[in-house]
């Protein structure tokens, strides 16, 4: 009968489980509906927004703005997105992977002079490369308890802010871009200096002429610093949104593999307790054939 309590404690277990992962899958698709209607909204405002100011640059003869000036990449600075908690499948370790990637193959240079930083952005990333010695500058783990754009612009401003004063000659992002519940794209994405492709023509192959009230280069020089703003908070977002579908997707692969495992162990303790009761039968046969034999 050991082995019966054993059996049942598993099946008590496993049950208990289900029904947490099954809650955290639930808690998931309603944040995943808040968070995927919050990146759907933004997408087309921060994509008209770069592909006007692409438009400006490529046009302009210069600009004055320190954002803009490609300053080589002596100083590093990544900003890796990943989330507060885990159980979220292979969300969190994904981003790290790429920072490393990008860090081995593209920045190995900087990073062995010191001369790369990291800004984190959720728990998970930040406590990772402050164990291996990283330098993570602040601590933004707070800013999922209020995800605004007054309050990602703060993070944007300080960036800008080092970059304008020489503290850093490259910034780039590293985040999951949300597709759909169950995929996520990893993205590596320059934020500073804004890059600009030459391309004066809209998408119907018309070039078009503007005419620019102050100016072309002052308009530039509001536009840029918003456009930045934009750029990080649509990168947070999109990563908000990942990170409810990649738990959702791995809460509800965890509830169906606790059905399959209480299926095995169900099937285990009938069998178990089929042959138990058997022993007994047994056992109560043989002792009434050897009294009625005396």
């Amino acid at each position: 009968m050991a082995n019966l309590k054993e059996v049942r404690n598993r099946i008590s277990s496993v049950s208990s489980t289900q029904q947490i992962t099954k809650a955290m899958k639930m808690v998931s698709a309603a944040k995943l509906k808040r968070a995927t209607n919050a990146i759907v909204q933004l997408r087309p405002y921060a994509n008209k927004m770069k592909e006007m100011l692409t438009g400006l640059l490529s046009n302009l003869e210069g600009s004055s703005s320190p954002f803009v000036h490609d300053r080589g990449m002596s100083k590093v600075l990544l900003i890796t997105i990943s989330s507060n908690r885990g159980l979220a499948g292979a969300f969190n370790m994904n981003v790290i992977k790429a920072t490393n990637l990008l860090v081995s193959e593209k920045y190995a240079e900087q990073y062995r002079k010191g001369n790369l930083h990291l800004i984190a952005i959720g728990k998970k990333v930040q406590e990772f490369y402050e164990k291996r010695k990283y330098t993570v500058i602040g601590n933004n783990n707070e800013l999922y308890n209020e995800l605004t754009f007054e309050n990602v612009s703060k993070i944007a401003e300080q960036v800008m802010t080092l970059f304008a004063a020489g503290e850093y000659d490259r910034v780039e992002l590293v985040y999951n871009q949300f597709k759909n519940a169950a995929v996520q794209i990893l993205t590596t994405e320059q934020l500073l200096p804004v890059n600009h492709v030459e391309t004066s023509h809209t998408a119907s192959g018309k070039q078009v002429d503007y005419i620019f009230e102050p100016s072309q280069e002052a308009i530039v020089a509001q536009l840029i610093p918003k456009s930045i703003k934009v750029a990080l908070y649509k990168a947070v977002l999109d990563s908000h949104a990942s990170e409810h579908g990649a738990r959702m997707t791995a809460m509800d692969k965890a509830t169906e593999n606790a059905g399959d495992l209480l299926k095995a162990l169900k099937l285990s303790y009938n069998q178990a307790r089929q042959a138990a009761i058997t022993t007994e039968l047994t056992e109560i046969v043989s002792g009434a054939a050897a009294l009625s034999n005396g």
